[in-house]
Protein backbone atom coordinates (compact mmCIF):
# COMPACT_ATOMS: atom_id res chain seq x y z
CA UNK A 1 0.00 0.00 0.00
CA UNK A 2 2.79 2.42 0.84
CA UNK A 3 4.44 1.63 -2.45
CA UNK A 4 1.26 2.45 -4.38
CA UNK A 5 0.89 5.71 -2.52
CA UNK A 6 4.48 6.61 -3.25
CA UNK A 7 4.06 5.81 -6.93
CA UNK A 8 0.90 7.90 -7.16
CA UNK A 9 2.61 10.78 -5.36
CA UNK A 10 5.58 10.69 -7.74
CA UNK A 11 3.27 10.54 -10.73
CA UNK A 12 1.35 13.57 -9.47
CA UNK A 13 4.54 15.51 -8.99
CA UNK A 14 5.62 14.64 -12.53
CA UNK A 15 2.35 15.84 -13.97
CA UNK A 16 2.57 19.12 -12.00
CA UNK A 17 6.11 19.71 -13.24
CA UNK A 18 5.10 18.95 -16.80
CA UNK A 19 2.11 21.31 -16.55
CA UNK A 20 4.32 24.02 -15.04
CA UNK A 21 6.79 23.59 -17.89
CA UNK A 22 4.06 23.93 -20.47
CA UNK A 23 2.72 27.02 -18.68
CA UNK A 24 6.17 28.63 -18.60
CA UNK A 25 6.65 28.04 -22.33
CA UNK A 26 3.26 29.57 -23.17
CA UNK A 27 3.96 32.62 -21.02
CA UNK A 28 7.36 33.09 -22.64
CA UNK A 29 5.85 32.85 -26.10
CA UNK A 30 3.12 35.29 -25.15
CA UNK A 31 5.66 37.80 -23.84
CA UNK A 32 7.77 37.36 -26.95
CA UNK A 33 4.71 37.89 -29.11
CA UNK A 34 3.76 41.01 -27.13
CA UNK A 35 7.31 42.33 -27.42
CA UNK A 36 7.33 41.69 -31.16
CA UNK A 37 4.00 43.49 -31.58
CA UNK A 38 5.20 46.46 -29.55
CA UNK A 39 8.48 46.56 -31.44
CA UNK A 40 6.72 46.38 -34.80
CA UNK A 41 4.34 49.12 -33.69
CA UNK A 42 7.28 51.28 -32.61
CA UNK A 43 9.06 50.68 -35.94
CA UNK A 44 5.84 51.43 -37.79
CA UNK A 45 5.45 54.70 -35.90
CA UNK A 46 9.07 55.64 -36.56
CA UNK A 47 8.67 54.76 -40.23
CA UNK A 48 5.60 56.94 -40.52
CA UNK A 49 7.42 59.76 -38.74
CA UNK A 50 10.36 59.41 -41.13
CA UNK A 51 8.01 59.42 -44.10
CA UNK A 52 6.29 62.56 -42.81
CA UNK A 53 9.67 64.21 -42.19
CA UNK A 54 10.81 63.22 -45.66
CA UNK A 55 7.62 64.64 -47.12
CA UNK A 56 8.12 67.89 -45.20
CA UNK A 57 11.71 68.14 -46.42
CA UNK A 58 10.51 67.51 -49.96
CA UNK A 59 7.84 70.21 -49.64
CA UNK A 60 10.35 72.64 -48.21
CA UNK A 61 12.79 71.85 -51.01
CA UNK A 62 10.04 72.51 -53.55
CA UNK A 63 9.12 75.78 -51.82
CA UNK A 64 12.78 76.84 -51.74
CA UNK A 65 13.08 76.02 -55.43
CA UNK A 66 9.97 78.09 -56.15
CA UNK A 67 11.27 81.00 -54.07
CA UNK A 68 14.65 80.78 -55.78
CA UNK A 69 12.93 80.84 -59.15
CA UNK A 70 10.84 83.82 -58.09
CA UNK A 71 13.92 85.62 -56.81
CA UNK A 72 15.79 84.98 -60.04
CA UNK A 73 12.79 86.22 -62.00
CA UNK A 74 12.58 89.40 -59.92
CA UNK A 75 16.32 89.97 -60.23
CA UNK A 76 16.10 89.47 -63.99
CA UNK A 77 13.20 91.90 -64.21
CA UNK A 78 15.11 94.43 -62.11
CA UNK A 79 18.21 94.07 -64.22
CA UNK A 80 16.11 94.34 -67.37
CA UNK A 81 14.34 97.38 -65.97
CA UNK A 82 17.64 99.00 -64.99
CA UNK A 83 19.00 98.26 -68.46
CA UNK A 84 15.96 99.83 -70.10
CA UNK A 85 16.29 102.92 -67.94
CA UNK A 86 19.98 103.16 -68.75
CA UNK A 87 19.31 102.71 -72.45
CA UNK A 88 16.61 105.37 -72.29
CA UNK A 89 18.90 107.89 -70.64
CA UNK A 90 21.75 107.02 -72.97
CA UNK A 91 19.50 107.54 -75.97
CA UNK A 92 18.15 110.77 -74.48
CA UNK A 93 21.69 111.91 -73.80
CA UNK A 94 22.66 111.28 -77.42
CA UNK A 95 19.58 113.11 -78.73
CA UNK A 96 20.16 116.15 -76.52
CA UNK A 97 23.79 116.34 -77.56
CA UNK A 98 22.72 116.54 -81.21
CA UNK A 99 20.40 119.45 -80.37
CA UNK A 100 22.99 121.36 -78.35
CA UNK A 101 25.15 123.89 -80.19
CA UNK A 102 28.67 122.67 -80.76
CA UNK A 103 31.30 124.48 -78.74
CA UNK A 104 33.94 126.35 -80.66
CA UNK A 105 37.59 126.61 -79.61
CA UNK A 106 38.25 129.82 -77.71
CA UNK A 107 40.49 132.38 -79.31
CA UNK A 108 43.88 132.84 -77.73
CA UNK A 109 44.08 136.01 -75.58
CA UNK A 110 46.54 138.80 -76.16
CA UNK A 111 49.81 138.62 -74.30
CA UNK A 112 49.54 139.98 -70.80
CA UNK A 113 45.75 139.76 -70.72
CA UNK A 114 44.07 138.56 -67.53
CA UNK A 115 42.42 135.24 -68.35
CA UNK A 116 39.85 133.62 -65.99
CA UNK A 117 40.46 130.04 -64.94
CA UNK A 118 37.50 128.59 -66.83
CA UNK A 119 38.56 130.33 -70.03
CA UNK A 120 42.11 129.03 -69.59
CA UNK A 121 40.69 125.52 -69.43
CA UNK A 122 38.69 126.04 -72.61
CA UNK A 123 41.59 127.47 -74.57
CA UNK A 124 43.13 124.91 -76.84
CA UNK A 125 40.33 122.39 -76.26
CA UNK A 126 39.36 120.44 -79.34
CA UNK A 127 35.56 119.88 -79.32
CA UNK A 128 35.93 116.83 -81.55
CA UNK A 129 38.49 115.28 -79.19
CA UNK A 130 36.32 116.10 -76.18
CA UNK A 131 33.32 114.43 -77.83
CA UNK A 132 35.39 111.39 -78.79
CA UNK A 133 36.68 110.97 -75.24
CA UNK A 134 33.15 111.25 -73.89
CA UNK A 135 31.84 108.69 -76.37
CA UNK A 136 34.67 106.31 -75.50
CA UNK A 137 33.69 106.44 -71.82
CA UNK A 138 30.05 105.97 -72.76
CA UNK A 139 30.90 102.86 -74.78
CA UNK A 140 32.26 101.23 -71.61
CA UNK A 141 29.05 102.02 -69.78
CA UNK A 142 26.81 100.69 -72.55
CA UNK A 143 28.82 97.46 -72.60
CA UNK A 144 28.38 96.99 -68.85
CA UNK A 145 32.05 97.63 -68.11
CA UNK A 146 31.17 99.91 -65.23
CA UNK A 147 34.58 99.93 -63.58
CA UNK A 148 36.23 101.04 -66.82
CA UNK A 149 33.40 103.52 -67.40
CA UNK A 150 33.91 105.09 -63.97
CA UNK A 151 37.63 105.48 -64.61
CA UNK A 152 37.01 106.95 -68.08
CA UNK A 153 34.39 109.46 -66.91
CA UNK A 154 36.56 110.49 -63.96
CA UNK A 155 39.44 111.09 -66.33
CA UNK A 156 37.14 113.04 -68.63
CA UNK A 157 35.89 115.48 -65.98
CA UNK A 158 39.48 115.90 -64.81
CA UNK A 159 40.56 116.78 -68.34
CA UNK A 160 37.50 118.86 -69.31
CA UNK A 161 36.09 120.23 -66.03
CA UNK A 162 34.40 123.15 -67.79
CA UNK A 163 33.67 121.45 -71.09
CA UNK A 164 30.22 121.28 -72.63
CA UNK A 165 29.95 117.59 -71.67
CA UNK A 166 31.42 117.84 -68.18
CA UNK A 167 28.05 117.74 -66.40
CA UNK A 168 26.96 114.74 -68.47
CA UNK A 169 30.20 112.92 -67.74
CA UNK A 170 29.94 113.65 -64.02
CA UNK A 171 26.38 112.33 -64.01
CA UNK A 172 27.37 109.09 -65.76
CA UNK A 173 30.30 108.77 -63.40
CA UNK A 174 27.74 108.60 -60.58
CA UNK A 175 25.70 106.04 -62.51
CA UNK A 176 28.79 103.93 -63.12
CA UNK A 177 29.44 103.81 -59.38
CA UNK A 178 25.80 102.98 -58.71
CA UNK A 179 25.94 100.15 -61.24
CA UNK A 180 28.81 98.75 -59.16
CA UNK A 181 26.56 98.99 -56.09
CA UNK A 182 28.78 101.63 -54.51
CA UNK A 183 26.17 104.13 -53.38
CA UNK A 184 28.62 106.18 -51.32
CA UNK A 185 30.73 106.91 -54.39
CA UNK A 186 27.61 107.42 -56.50
CA UNK A 187 26.25 110.06 -54.10
CA UNK A 188 29.65 111.76 -54.00
CA UNK A 189 29.74 111.98 -57.80
CA UNK A 190 26.13 113.13 -58.16
CA UNK A 191 26.59 115.78 -55.49
CA UNK A 192 29.16 117.42 -57.76
CA UNK A 193 26.47 117.59 -60.45
CA UNK A 194 23.99 119.23 -58.04
CA UNK A 195 26.53 121.82 -56.92
CA UNK A 196 29.11 122.57 -59.61
CA UNK A 197 26.71 121.87 -62.47
CA UNK A 198 23.47 122.89 -60.75
CA UNK A 199 22.32 124.95 -63.73
CA UNK A 200 22.52 122.05 -66.19
CA UNK A 201 19.79 119.62 -67.22
CA UNK A 202 21.58 116.80 -65.42
CA UNK A 203 21.18 118.34 -61.97
CA UNK A 204 17.54 117.21 -61.44
CA UNK A 205 18.43 113.67 -62.53
CA UNK A 206 21.39 113.74 -60.15
CA UNK A 207 19.09 114.61 -57.23
CA UNK A 208 16.87 111.69 -58.20
CA UNK A 209 19.88 109.36 -58.31
CA UNK A 210 21.02 110.60 -54.90
CA UNK A 211 17.59 109.86 -53.44
CA UNK A 212 17.66 106.35 -54.87
CA UNK A 213 21.03 105.65 -53.26
CA UNK A 214 19.95 107.08 -49.92
CA UNK A 215 16.90 104.85 -49.93
CA UNK A 216 19.00 101.77 -50.71
CA UNK A 217 21.44 102.71 -47.94
CA UNK A 218 18.58 102.62 -45.42
CA UNK A 219 18.11 106.37 -45.03
CA UNK A 220 14.52 107.06 -46.17
CA UNK A 221 14.44 110.43 -44.40
CA UNK A 222 17.37 111.73 -46.45
CA UNK A 223 15.91 110.18 -49.60
CA UNK A 224 12.64 112.01 -49.03
CA UNK A 225 14.50 115.29 -48.39
CA UNK A 226 16.42 114.91 -51.65
CA UNK A 227 13.19 114.36 -53.57
CA UNK A 228 11.66 117.46 -52.03
CA UNK A 229 14.78 119.50 -52.85
CA UNK A 230 14.53 118.32 -56.44
CA UNK A 231 10.89 119.43 -56.65
CA UNK A 232 11.62 122.79 -55.02
CA UNK A 233 14.62 123.60 -57.24
CA UNK A 234 13.44 122.12 -60.53
CA UNK A 235 9.62 121.95 -60.37
CA UNK A 236 9.15 121.64 -64.14
CA UNK A 237 11.89 119.08 -64.80
CA UNK A 238 10.78 115.57 -65.84
CA UNK A 239 12.67 114.19 -62.84
CA UNK A 240 10.47 116.34 -60.57
CA UNK A 241 7.39 114.46 -61.72
CA UNK A 242 9.09 111.19 -60.86
CA UNK A 243 9.98 112.64 -57.46
CA UNK A 244 6.34 113.56 -56.81
CA UNK A 245 5.24 110.02 -57.64
CA UNK A 246 7.81 108.58 -55.26
CA UNK A 247 6.76 110.91 -52.46
CA UNK A 248 3.16 109.76 -52.83
CA UNK A 249 4.28 106.20 -52.09
CA UNK A 250 6.29 107.09 -48.98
Amino acid sequence: MRRLTLVLLLAGLGCSAAHAGVFDDDEARRQIADLRIKTEARFDQQSRAQLELSAQIQRQAEEIAQLRGLLETLMYKQETGDKRVQDFYLDLDSRLRKLEPQAQPAAAPADGADVPGDVKTAIGTDPAKESADYDAALVHFKAGRYKEAAAAFAAFVGKYPNGSLAANAQYWLGNAWYAQRNCAKAIEAQTVVTTKYAATQKAPDAWLAISTCQQEMGNPKAAKASLQTLIDKYPTAPAAETARERLKKK
